[in-house]
């Protein structure tokens, strides 16, 4: 199945980087986040993409020129594809449309990593048979959390960032063709396209393991933490 992610944002929480390289290209140990998204799609069986280009593109382009390089990916099929410095989401996905060979695709935004069971949420999408699979993730509490006893007053607990009860969006798709009929021009992929998606109930949801790994890389602090798990040899996401 064909995979395309969203590498064109001009990453500006990521500044420290993102003024010589796109966001895509910010290392976890040697290689860059695209790396590791893209060897867990492949170790999932799904080796063809569509890399959605923007902000810097080229210097993606060159990361991969000599593919066999690679001793693991001289099989992936990458096809580069310039969608706009400054498209959106949406506008993105729209120019990529005519290279979709079949009714299903994959989509992943370029800076998210998890160790969800990608085929499962295939799975799950065939049995709804709807537009729109997403995975669904346990929200984190970026703090820690109090447990208090009302009437008297007092702590009875404190839990460390634990995850909440909330269900975020984590990206990692399953979509059917129809998804570029019901873009309209200029709408953003959440906030509008999926907005109708909801009322018409064409999102189904695939909820990852509530002791699962997602994480985003939207700043210094991600990167940094991203990379001390590499190093200590506990990346969730490498099978």
């Amino acid at each position: 199945m064909q995979v395309v992610i969203l590498c064109g944002g001009k990453g500006t929480r990521l500044s420290e980087y993102t003024d010589e390289i796109p966001k895509p290209l910010v290392q976890i140990g040697d290689k860059p986040v695209l790396y590791h998204l893209m060897s867990l799609y492949a170790k999932a069986g799904h080796k063809d993409f569509i890399l959605c280009l923007g902000y810097k593109g080229n210097k993606i382009k060159e990361y991969f020129k000599d593919i066999k390089k690679f001793k693991n990916i001289g099989r992936w099929n990458i096809d580069f594809v310039d969608t706009g410095e400054n498209s959106n989401k949406a506008e993105r996905l729209m120019k990529i449309k005519d290279k979709i060979k079949e009714n299903l695709f994959l989509l992943s935004y370029g800076d998210d990593l998890c160790d969800v069971d990608i085929n499962k949420v295939i799975d799950l999408h065939k049995e709804k048979n709807k537009i729109v699979t997403l995975t669904a993730v346990r929200l984190q509490s970026p703090f820690g959390v109090l447990e208090v006893d009302i009437n008297n007053k007092v702590v009875t607990d404190f839990r460390e960032k634990p995850r909440l009860k909330q269900l975020m969006n984590g990206g990692f798709y399953v979509m059917s063709k129809e998804i570029f009929n019901r873009i309209r021009p200029g709408d953003d992929l959440e906030k509008e396209t999926f907005k109708e998606l909801v009322k018409d109930e064409e999102i189904a949801y695939f909820e990852h393991d509530s002791e699962g790994f997602w994480k985003s890389m939207n700043t210094l602090k991600d990167v940094i933490e991203l990379n001390e798990l590499y190093e200590k040899g506990n990346a969730p996401w490498i099978r």
